[in-house]
């Protein structure tokens, strides 16, 4: 969630149950000092590094990270006559990284002349997550984007019941899980997520190729549910076989999120009888 997403107190969509009012735009931008040194590498070559950066939040999107000018490799900066406009920060000016036959198009962007609200983003600029090969949080890589210090992940045991079922197209339900003794994960501005213990499956699981990262959980794996009826849900549920330190207790168990698949069926996840 952060802030400035979901129902985070300075969203578009923040909550009434408060006893203050805020004065300003619905869309919203907060930036403040980011804690700790930053790096990022292209062709085994440091582009960025910066123990001076700043994530910026803005409503609707994860925080982005802006570094002064000086924390990014010139040598690597190619000039490039790609703009575009935003009118809440201004018209952001790019550049190309270059490293050795490597380059990266528009994989740097600023604001020369940000608008008057967001002048402070003056000298400072912002790289692309994808646009560099790692990252790293001080001496840790990190993966899919830097950790907001206004999100958090809770893991509780509990008793709840929960069933995971397919329901085909034409109405047909077959449970693929069940449980008494999940895990109930909590990610701040998510839904809560239903970790089973493997043998509460009551489906074979076959092998998928597809990852995921987290930067929170870490790198999840993906599995197919094989029914009885010889049907295979591609990707029906994940697990983290080498979750993060904070999340090391859901390690291997099994997750769902539920939700109508492109053949028309749905998958349901219900808790104590409610759907989750």
């Amino acid at each position: 969630m952060g802030l400035t997403r979901s129902d985070g107190p300075l969203s578009p969509h923040a909550p009434a149950t408060v006893n203050y009012a805020l004065d300003g735009p619905a869309h919203k931008l907060l930036m403040h000092p980011f804690p700790r040194r930053v790096r990022a590498e292209l062709a085994g070559r440091t582009v960025l590094d910066t123990r001076r950066g700043f994530l910026l939040h803005e409503s609707n999107l994860l925080p982005v990270l802006y570094v002064p000018e000086a924390a990014l490799d010139a040598s690597a900066l190619v000039a490039s006559a790609h703009t575009t406009h935003c009118p809440f920060k201004g018209d952001a000016a790019y550049r190309s990284l270059r490293v050795g036959d490597r380059t990266v198009p528009d994989a740097v962007w600023h604001y020369p002349e940000p608008v008057p609200a967001a002048d402070w983003l003056r000298g400072l600029a912002a790289l692309y997550w994808s646009a560099a090969d790692a990252w790293y949080d001080e001496d840790e890589q990190v993966f899919a984007h830097l950790t907001d210090p206004y999100t958090r992940v809770d893991v509780r045991p509990t008793g709840r019941h929960v069933v995971v079922a397919h329901v085909a197209a034409d109405g047909l339900r077959t449970v693929l899980a069940e449980s008494h003794r999940p895990l109930v994960l909590s990610e701040t501005g998510l839904p809560n997520r239903w970790y089973l213990p493997p043998s509460d499956i009551t489906v074979g699981l076959s092998p998928a190729e597809t990852r995921t990262r987290c930067p929170y959980k870490g790198e999840a794996a993906y599995e197919h549910a094989e029914l009885p009826s010889g049907v295979r849900l591609a990707d029906a549920f994940w697990h983290y076989p080498d979750p993060l330190p904070e999340s090391a207790r859901i390690a291997g168990l099994r997750c769902t999120t539920g939700g109508r698949r492109d053949d028309g069926s749905e998958i349901t996840v219900t808790v104590d009888g409610e759907p989750a």
